[in-house]
């Protein structure tokens, strides 16, 4: 029987979400290996989204190689390496090492038959799951808490700090994301606000900021432009205070999870089947609602995304009902 590892090391280099999503493994080793010291490598800029994780014993960071890291991480001394990202520069990472460790189903031929032939072969099964499985062999399961997301105490908002008329409930709406066809269009979203019987503030980064000036521009002091105001955990914040979010798939939507609320979410070239759709914890009764629009022969076009619809026509999101969308968010109110 091989013995229980002491000294940890989790590999997940990128993004806001994939983060999240590793968040149960982390605290599952914690707490089954009570004695175990959990390390985690990622890159610098992604140090906000578990700067207050409490099962983290220490973080390392990726800047720009391997010439200064790799000698540090010898001198550890881990045991066991959970690879949660599983490409080139985490492999190359294990070999160095040269400690024992495991990766998790990646599923990269099966994402690749559901966006070239839309064959669909990707199991009913959540990232989180197969995530996991990296650590099955070690007898951890998955406790079904869901996701954990801690905000630091210095980046609390609270409703007093919100306008007068968003102080009896608001909505969030993230209207950020890393590629364009993700991307809920500000036209679309501002036909939903129009119709949303209490106000919304807008998330996302500075990058989104004219789009949330376009949207506010429709809707008046119904839509409150916070994009690039708040850092990521301010977001975060706002999210908690809010009734319902509503969000493109992005790492904000699994945020929203972690903190529990309830969550429609918004699906353009990517789909659910991938296995990153939100993941509440194990009887929530948060409703996590998903709208996309079925049948269409182009989606999904990729596994990320582009910065234009391919076919030009965008049918994945501007298909979808801006009144429907309103009408779940509204029965998501207190």
């Amino acid at each position: 029987m091989k013995s229980v590892p002491k000294k940890i090391l989790i590999i997940r280099f990128s993004s806001i979400g994939d983060i999240v999503l590793t968040t149960p493994v982390i605290r599952c080793l914690k707490q089954q290996l009570n004695t175990a010291e959990i390390h985690y490598l990622t890159k610098k800029q992604y140090q906000p989204v578990l700067s207050e994780n409490p099962y983290i014993d220490r973080f390392w960071f990726y800047e720009n190689g391997f010439g200064d890291l790799l000698p540090l991480l010898r001198r550890e001394r881990f045991d066991f390496i959970v690879d949660l990202h599983k490409n080139l520069r985490s492999f190359y990472i294990r070999m160095n090492l040269g400690v024992r460790g495991a990766s998790f189903p990646k599923l990269n031929l099966q994402k690749w038959l559901l966006v070239r032939f839309g064959i669909n072969l990707m199991p009913d099964l959540h990232i989180v799951d197969r995530y996991f499985r990296a650590v099955s062999g070690l007898g951890i399961f998955n406790d079904g808490s869901g996701l954990d997301y801690v905000i630091p105490r210095s980046d609390l908002l609270a409703v007093g700090d919100m306008p007068e008329h968003f102080r009896k409930g608001f909505f969030a709406v993230v209207i950020g994301g890393k590629h364009s066809t993700k991307i809920f269009p500000a036209s679309k979203v501002a036909e939903v606000v129009g119709k949303l019987k209490k106000p919304v503030i807008l998330l996302g980064g500075p990058e989104d900021r004219k789009r949330g000036d376009d949207i506010t521009i429709a809707c008046g002091d119904r839509a409150w432009n916070g994009c690039g105001i708040y850092n990521l955990n301010q977001s975060a914040s706002l999210i908690g205070l809010s009734e319902a979010v509503l969000t493109n798939d992005t790492g904000l939507m699994h945020i929203a999870a972690a903190l529990n609320k309830p969550v429609v979410s918004v699906w353009g070239n990517t789909v659910p089947a991938f296995g990153m759709f939100p993941c509440h914890l194990s009887g929530s009764t948060a409703p996590s609602v998903i709208m996309e629009v079925t049948g269409l022969k182009c989606r999904p076009c990729s596994k990320l995304g582009f910065n234009q619809c391919p076919k030009k026509h965008f049918r994945c999101m501007n298909d979808i009902n801006a009144e429907e969308v309103a009408a779940v968010l509204n029965g998501m109110t207190s």
